[in-house]
């Protein structure tokens, strides 16, 4: 990517849309088209002094993307239906199946690479493992309706001969960092930990409901969002082979081991009380993940990663104890 480039980001005004817009800026790229639900007045901070060309409505955005008057050169598709509590498959369907599915055909026509989101949740229990291998997407059972979602569109693009000029299906991880304070129950379990211990100056944790696991050391791959728009980044500008790559750290880290992070970033003595799974997600819930970074890495890409405890200090030090936005 050259800093005169049109670039789009859809989901632009939400999490990690609105940091990697940030992101972009600070490495000295202005010309973005930024494509979202610009209603949410509660996403409107996420935005506030970043530099781009234009707000474009998603639905205006859908209706003229195969002419792309705009000239965009690079797209990054991270706009989704993200509710993994929403239990109606055609919710999702519509913008993470359908939308994508545009998306696609206008970066194909348009000689446009692309890098979109995918999930994590496509993995479902993790029976194939973590491992972004194309020959085990038509295998991969999601938990839910999002992760089905995703997984479809994955399979979908992997069928196709017909394609942009380079794409990457990225598999985000448990993300966490800036410019989340929108999501509500959606939000990192940092972001809600954070807000429990100040409030309280203690912690509730989900407790394990099944023996493999004692309570709170569940297993997740908690990645920064630096780090996301990092890699993101990086896939844009060295266009390794095609295909879906993880977006993780590789390494699973305990819930324990995360707000004990926490309570060492604000200087208070650990207090955590655990408490039962709700009952609506109790048996779609994922006790461990941990993303495969071979391909990744295998590709070129060798820049540190934070840790749990870099990533959780920066983000409640930095943002969090200050109110900021990235």
């Amino acid at each position: 990517m050259q800093t005169t480039d049109v670039i789009a980001i859809t989901g632009a005004a939400g999490f990690i849309g609105s940091y990697l817009t940030g992101y972009l800026n600070k490495l000295s790229f202005e010309k973005l088209i930024l494509v979202d639900d610009f209603s949410r007045k509660d996403k409107a901070l996420n935005l506030e002094g970043k530099k781009y060309i234009e707000q474009v409505d998603r639905n205006a955005f859908l209706s003229s993307a195969i002419d792309n008057p705009w000239g965009i050169q690079h797209m990054f598709h991270l706009g989704a239906r993200t509710d993994t509590t929403e239990l109606n498959y055609a919710v999702h369907k519509v913008l993470n199946l359908d939308y994508s599915i545009v998306i696609w055909e206008m970066c194909t026509q348009n000689n446009i690479p692309l890098v979109y989101a995918s999930s994590a949740a496509t993995y479902g229990d993790g029976e194939h493992g973590y491992k972004d291998d194309h020959d085990i997407v038509s295998k991969l059972q999601p938990l839910n309706a999002y992760g089905q979602s995703k997984n479809d569109f994955d399979e979908w693009a992997l069928t196709q001969t017909d394609t942009p000029p380079f794409w990457a299906g990225v598999k985000f991880f448990n993300v966490y960092g800036p410019n989340e304070y929108h999501k509500a129950r959606m939000a990192s379990v940092i972001f809600h930990a954070y807000y429990q211990i100040k409030k309280n100056g203690g912690v509730k944790l989900f407790r394990s409901h099944i023996p493999e696991y004692k309570d709170g050391e569940q297993q997740r791959d908690f990645i920064y969002v630096k780090d996301v728009a990092e890699m993101c980044t990086w896939l844009m500008n060295n266009q390794p082979k095609n295909g879906l790559y993880n977006i993780g750290t590789g390494k699973a880290r305990t819930f324990n081991d995360l707000v004990k992070a926490i309570f060492h970033s604000l200087d208070i003595p650990v207090q955590i009380e655990y408490i039962d799974t709700p009952e609506d997600i109790r048996d779609k819930y994922q006790y461990f993940t941990e993303a495969d970074m071979n391909k990744l890495t295998n590709a070129g890409y060798t820049s540190h990663i934070s840790s749990l405890e870099e990533g959780v200090s920066d983000y409640v030090t930095n943002y969090l104890e200050k109110g900021l936005y990235f």
